[in-house]
């Protein structure tokens, strides 16, 4: 199946280049230089997964996101400016599933839009099996391969960042990773995330936790260390 994407940018240089890179990919592509345009084209020529610029004339991403969320449910992935973590909040809060901060790479991107769709794409079925990769730890249940997280049986809505942390975490309970090796997991090897980004998912990740169980307390920091998963 090939999937549509919506690329909305200002930015020409970045809508040549991605939309370049993704239909190299085997995806289509549609592009729009404002949220007015994207809002009337998504409307007319709806697409599996969009990217949004936040910051853009006419109607921002933020208020794209809005208008999109009243009739659509389709993934949406932000591109924020490197300063923009109010802005990242609020669109994850809103539905955003998933920001990455510009400079960006092409390939993070890609393997982002590509996880994200296998989540669309893999919503199981009541009575579904797990799938072959589940982790159980206690009460957390990961599938990786359909990317769903539950904690006690209810759903996390976890992004994809989200849901690698946790992924690494609870594979080896006890263990301590340090910020270094996060960022590995969550963005790839060769590409340069501050420290205070793990930090920021750490604490989403906690949040999230929380509002299904308040008493979760699994993620551990060593502090001037890093981050473990409660051993059992």
């Amino acid at each position: 199946m090939q999937h549509k994407i919506a690329l909305v940018d200002d930015d020409e240089n970045i809508l040549t280049s991605v939309s370049m890179a993704l239909e190299a990919e085997g995806f289509n592509v549609d592009i729009y230089t404002d949220g007015q345009k994207a809002l009337a084209g998504i409307g007319s020529h709806p697409v599996d997964l969009a990217v949004l610029d936040i910051k853009m004339p006419h109607m921002d991403g933020m208020e794209l996101l809005g208008e999109i969320r009243k009739n659509d449910q389709m993934p949406i992935i932000f591109l924020t400016s490197k300063d923009d973590e109010v802005d990242e909040l609020l669109g994850l809060r809103m539905g955003a599933d998933d920001y990455i901060k510009k400079p960006f790479s092409q390939r993070l991107l890609i393997e982002r839009i590509r996880a994200i769709l296998r989540r669309q794409d893999s919503v199981p079925l009541e009575g579904d099996d797990e799938g072959p990769n589940t982790i159980r730890r206690g009460d957390l249940m990961l599938d990786p391969d359909r990317h769903i997280c539950t904690w006690k049986g209810k759903h996390v809505t976890l992004t994809v960042t989200e849901f690698l942390i946790v992924e690494v975490l609870s594979r080896r309970p006890g263990h301590v990773k340090n910020r270094d090796q996060l960022i590995d997991a969550a963005y790839g090897e060769n590409i340069y995330v501050e420290d205070r980004t793990i930090d920021s998912h750490i604490k989403r990740l906690r949040r999230k936790f929380r509002e299904v169980d308040s008493e979760f307390s699994e993620i551990e920091t060593l502090y001037g260390v890093g981050y473990r998963y409660k051993a059992a």
